[in-house]
């Protein structure tokens, strides 16, 4: 940075966590600059060049220091936890871990699931107790990612009421700096967890061709690349986790967009080609995590602004994917954009490695309600959570029919729309 320059602009993560739309202030950092100042030690970059280089950077890691990690989510379970995960390592365990973890979500796993997925989803839909009620969290978006992990993992079905509230504790765990009484329910939660996934692995015998679990510990086996059983407890946590709450964003964000805009929604149902890149579109346009983190392994240079060592760099994800230098139009929800490289599955070698399955699950949610319905409408106020861009409540009427026809009835009236009931659902 040039002696005498302003210093760039101060920005925070509560500042974000209390925005209902943080775009517009995502453009102001951008004008102002790649990097804005956080906290102490932070830096926040804004510009999708530059945090596409970062994720890809080996000068970056993903260990955060202890000072930082006990200052945002405390000393207790959660935090060691957190300083565990595949998400938090940097080479060689991450590469160990990684390679361990991944089989899970390969190509050839995710395409085998397609069918049971359509089927939970049929399933999920058919049992709404009010035909055209729909509320895109509680009925779909929820429940769909959550059981198929479960499966994945071999958690039975019986135990679903013990692990949706220890699911939704744990995400306060992924959302930043927690506060006392959230680090006491993260703290809860994992250990719970922690007991929950231990008892199941007593009973698991290595197997390759077995479920995860037995995989997992099969694979652990490996003498070239030795895994503890805490890190298959702690890592099959972290599984839990990415499968459902990336899923379940994504899934609910796309259904609340699509019912401001009829217009996309019947061009969806003439042209089911689109559905897959409507999926890219959607995660571009509202990423379901807006950040990630990195630490400076060695001094760096970023937009001109000097960076030293052992700083906590905050690489703003939203605000990458609505850069203009990067994307045409990019306040503009294009079903049909192309390229679209966004960054919310992040990059280089911590890429989201539940990306596919994700994918596959939003894709198949939008083709069910494609067929079932003519059109989307609300059926009253969206309810947000505070953390991720990510809601409570999507309440919807879905009006019958078959999607994109000219001949579509006009949209009925707010005030006569069904409000999907109030089911379980992520807090607030």
């Amino acid at each position: 940075m040039r002696a005498g320059a302003p210093l760039p602009p101060r920005f925070s993560a509560d500042q974000l966590a209390g925005l209902a739309d943080p775009y517009p202030t995502y453009a102001r950092l951008r004008a102002a600059g790649a990097v804005c100042r956080g906290g102490p030690a932070q830096w926040f970059v804004t510009r999708y060049a530059e945090v596409n280089a970062l994720l890809r950077d080996p000068r970056l890691g993903a260990e955060l220091p202890e000072q930082y990690r006990a200052f945002s989510f405390g000393d207790g379970a959660a935090g060691a936890f957190l300083s565990r995960v595949l998400g938090r390592r940097d080479p060689p365990d991450h590469t160990r871990l990684r390679r361990l973890m991944t089989h899970t979500f390969s190509p050839a796993q995710v395409r085998a699931l397609e069918h049971r997925v359509g089927l939970l989803v049929d399933e999920l839909l058919d049992r709404r107790p009010t035909p055209e009620a729909l509320d895109a969290v509680t009925d779909v978006a929820y429940p769909l990612p959550l059981m198929v992990i479960c499966d994945l993992i071999g958690i039975p079905r019986a135990d679903d009421h013990l692990v949706r509230p220890k699911a939704n504790a744990l995400a306060r765990a992924f959302g930043g700096v927690l506060s006392e009484s959230e680090r006491a329910v993260a703290d809860d939660a994992v250990g719970w967890m922690r007991e929950y996934i231990g008892a199941m692995l007593a009973t698991r015998r290595p197997a390759v061709a077995g479920d995860v679990l037995s995989r997992l510990l099969a694979a652990a086996d490996d003498p070239s690349a030795p895994t503890t059983l805490d890190e298959i407890v702690d890592n099959v946590i972290f599984l839990f986790f990415a499968g459902f709450e990336t899923t379940m964003n994504l899934i609910s964000g796309a259904c609340a967009m699509l019912s401001q805009r009829p217009a996309d929604f019947a061009r969806l149902g003439r042209d089911r080609a689109l559905v897959a890149p409507a999926v890219e579109e959607f995660l571009r346009y509202d990423a379901p995590f807006q950040t990630t983190l990195r630490c400076t392994l060695e001094p760096i240079e970023v937009g001109g602004q000097r960076i030293n060592k052992g700083r906590v760099i905050v690489l703003l994800l939203g605000s990458a994917n609505h850069d203009e230098r990067q994307f045409a139009d990019p306040e503009r929800l294009d079903l049909a954009r192309s390229p679209n490289p966004h960054l919310s599955f992040g990059g280089g070698m911590h890429h989201c490695f539940g990306a596919a399955l994700a994918r596959l699950e939003a894709r198949i949610v939008l083709d069910r309600l494609l067929d079932r319905f003519a059109r989307l409408e609300p059926a009253g106020d969206v309810v947000r959570r505070a953390r991720f861009r990510s809601y409570v409540h999507v309440p919807l009427v879905g009006v019958a029919g078959a999607s994109g026809g000219a001949d579509a009835p006009a949209p009925r009236s707010r005030r006569t729309a069904v409000a999907a009931p109030r089911r379980t659902a992520p807090d607030a």
